[in-house]
């Protein structure tokens, strides 16, 4: 089913739009979840959590254009609430490993200025991903908004983990050196 209609099923408040939803992108929300806590029964927890955020949201929101990109940011942000939630402790290496790499090119503070530079820090990232080739944005992508570890990427892309991880590599100087130059603090 298309995306606008089943949209309109959650603006209608008509139950099958959350199971059209989950024929549709279940399994993607669940391997993207699964990416990020580890465990298959988590994961499904986040998924259904997912669909009862979509129902909540959806109306007033409508995102009609990008509606799996939608649905994969709110289970991306409830998986991770979850791993924070169970490892409040400790640290999980995988997420620990993801923001010590974005740490190189994007500052961690969460001071009063670095709140307000959201917008244009978000614009800037969209900026560089715009010019980035194909590949080297949908690598990217995956290993830092889905999660993906480098052998997965690998794999999906034919290529060795040495490069993934050269490429990543020279990605983020890229993008340290362009937030640099439009005047972010590294």
């Amino acid at each position: 089913m298309d995306d606008s209609k089943i949209i309109g099923l959650y603006f209608d408040r008509n139950e099958d739009a959350v199971v059209y939803t989950r024929d549709k992108y279940g399994s993607r929300l669940f391997s993207v979840s699964r990416g990020i806590v580890g465990c298959d029964e988590t994961a499904k927890e986040c998924e259904n959590d997912t669909y009862m955020q979509a129902w909540s949201s959806i109306p007033p929101k409508a995102p009609y254009e990008y509606f799996y990109a939608y649905l994969v940011r709110i289970v991306r942000n409830i998986s991770l609430n979850r791993v924070r939630e169970k490892n409040s402790l400790k640290r999980n290496a995988l997420i620990y490993e993801l923001s010590a790499e974005m740490e190189e090119c994007i500052s961690s503070g969460l001071g009063t200025e670095e709140m307000l530079a959201d917008k244009e820090l978000g614009e800037a990232i969209n900026s560089f991903l715009a010019s980035l080739d194909e590949k080297k944005r949908k690598i990217f992508v995956r290993r830092y908004f889905f999660c993906d570890s480098v052998a997965d990427i690998s794999v999906r892309y034919g290529v060795t983990q040495s490069k993934v991880k050269t490429l990543l590599f020279r990605c983020r100087q890229e993008l340290k050196k362009q937030l640099e130059g439009k005047g972010f603090s590294i």
